[in-house]
């Protein structure tokens, strides 16, 4: 199944090095592709979020590329893992072990394509993980999740569950409506990027990003 939707991923998408991180090479929705002015009905996606690469999965695979230290050794779990980049740099700064966790099986499959692609091997879960004990991890990665107040409140409750269990918790987010004030009193911001230019437009107009750390 994964080897099909593999197939679909690298038919409608390009490498692409036009972000924060360039040293990953990933395969995304450009704006040289197809279907970036395509019709709702032309595109054979339902949802292509995993074709983007978020400002909040930028701000996190770059902070663990110039902080390796953060995740060697360490046990990841990137939730929502969309493209993979998390994963991908995670592994790559020698994390012990890291676990791609999408409940779409297309970022799964997007994920271990660009994994390939980069030249590392991953592990990779479509169960629902939000709200489980996520005992065999130390470490978890939380990319552009806050954009639905209803679903921030359940998220938000359960990573401060884990946190009071010893756990880091990494937050990416550009700073949605999700992140409320209230909730910002109870993170800490560990690193702030300017997308580049050309990215920008890829990312609904936003132009920088940043990384929190629950506190």
């Amino acid at each position: 199944m994964l080897k099909d939707l593999a197939s679909l991923i690298i038919k409608h998408t390009a490498p692409s090095r036009r972000h924060l991180t360039p040293e990953l090479v990933l395969r995304l929705i450009t704006p040289a592709c197809p279907l970036w002015r395509a019709k709702e009905e032309d595109i054979p996606f339902k949802d292509p979020f995993w074709a983007f690469y978020w400002p909040g999965g930028q701000a996190t695979a770059r902070y663990i590329l110039d902080n390796g230290e953060m995740v060697k050794n360490r046990r990841v779990l990137d939730i929502g893992c969309g493209c993979g980049a998390g994963t991908i740099a995670a592994v790559k700064m020698g994390a012990r072990r890291v676990l791609a966790n999408d409940i779409d099986p297309y970022a799964v499959a997007a994920t271990s394509l660009n994994a390939k692609i980069n030249d590392v091997s991953v592990e990779t879960s479509m169960e629902d993980l939000i709200g489980s004990n996520c005992t065999e991890f130390d470490t978890i990665l939380i990319g552009d999740m806050f954009y639905d107040e209803e679903f921030a409140n359940i998220l938000f409750d359960w990573l401060q569950r884990l946190r009071g269990e010893g756990k880091t918790i990494l937050i990416g987010d550009p700073g949605r409506h999700g992140l409320t004030e209230k909730r910002r009193q109870h993170i800490e911001l560990i690193a702030k990027y300017p997308l580049p230019p050309e990215s920008c437009i890829e990312n609904h107009g936003f132009t920088e990003t940043s990384l929190w750390r629950l506190k």
